[in-house]
């Protein structure tokens, strides 16, 4: 715990056509918080309209100063648009905050300790690492923040099958299986000029993903300034399933924790950035870093 505050400001973001029905959460969050609080802060709701449209909102509610808090009722891809948003703006005393709602909400499974609107009553704020993931921008770029993880090969091309179907348990299990079935390695240079072919690289800065899989036996919260580096080397398919069901089950074990790690990708490849697929060009040094303490949050 780093600090209680109260806020001028409290500003709640989601998105209207969300999976999780965030238009009544973030309402009945604004209606308790106006009963909890025993100061009156300008107090927002702020529905976004198009992809991308949360980093914009965030960056423009935390850009006015002061102590802001920004909420995020959304899965774990609509809190990265606002976290992104709030780094964005500068902004030191602006602080973040999720609410779960949408498809997944990995990060705040792993790292809430109590309701939200308690937590935004009490105030106590305390700061959580964020992963930093460099691609070749120019440096002129915004950086670009994860806050729970990202992830190249099997995740991405699994996500990108779920966004083309339907959402729903089951559909959204027979996109796995399809994805999984046409699924085919990638490789990287490591930094010492040696190749490798892997199926999965995932940087982790919670110990669970995908609702159900365990990543490592690492601590929930992510503020020990390193995360997790899970590599799965190219297997045949069957080992990569038994790999898979053991996460699901009793979970990676330990894995190795570093502050920074650095490849270069040999083809274009996608990759998942809390819950959104993005992509890097060939012949890019790709760079991710932890950046300790570097998102203060409640919740």
């Amino acid at each position: 715990m780093d600090s209680v505050r109260t806020f001028g400001s409290i500003v709640i973001i989601f998105n209207p056509n969300s999976t999780g029905d965030a238009p009544t959460l973030a309402e009945k969050l604004r209606d308790r918080l106006a009963e909890l609080l025993t100061y009156t802060p300008d107090l927002r709701l702020q529905p976004t309209s198009h992809a991308g449209h949360a980093v914009e909102l965030a960056r423009e509610a935390a850009s006015k100063g002061g102590h802001v808090l920004v909420v995020s009722v959304s899965g774990d891809g609509g809190y990265n648009e606002v976290v992104n948003g709030v780094k964005q703006s500068g902004n030191p005393n602006a602080v973040c905050a999720v609410m779960a709602a949408g498809n997944a909400n990995d990060h705040r499974r792993a790292t809430g300790t109590k309701p939200l609107e308690e937590a935004i009553a009490e105030g106590n704020v305390r700061h959580v690492d964020l992963l930093r993931i460099h691609t070749g921008q120019g440096d002129d770029a915004p950086a670009v923040y994860a806050h729970s993880y990202i992830g190249f090969g099997l995740t991405p091309v699994m996500a990108i099958d779920i966004e083309e179907g339907s959402k729903g348990a089951i559909k959204e299990m027979v996109s796995v299986i399809r994805a999984f079935a046409k699924f085919k390695p990638f490789e990287i240079r490591q930094t010492d000029g040696k190749r490798r072919k892997l199926d999965s690289l995932v940087f982790a800065n919670i110990s669970e993903m995908a609702k159900y899989a365990t990543l490592s036996d690492a601590d929930d919260e992510p503020s020990d300034g390193k995360f997790e580096v899970i590599l799965f080397p190219h297997m045949p398919k069957w080992r990569v399933l038994l790999t898979a069901l053991r996460a699901t089950t009793q979970g990676l074990g330990d894995q190795p924790s570093v502050s920074t790690y650095e490849f270069t990708t040999l083809k274009s490849l996608p990759y998942q950035i809390d819950g959104e697929v993005k992509s890097v060009d060939a012949d890019t040094l790709v760079k991710v870093e932890c950046a300790p303490a570097a998102l203060p949050i409640l919740g």
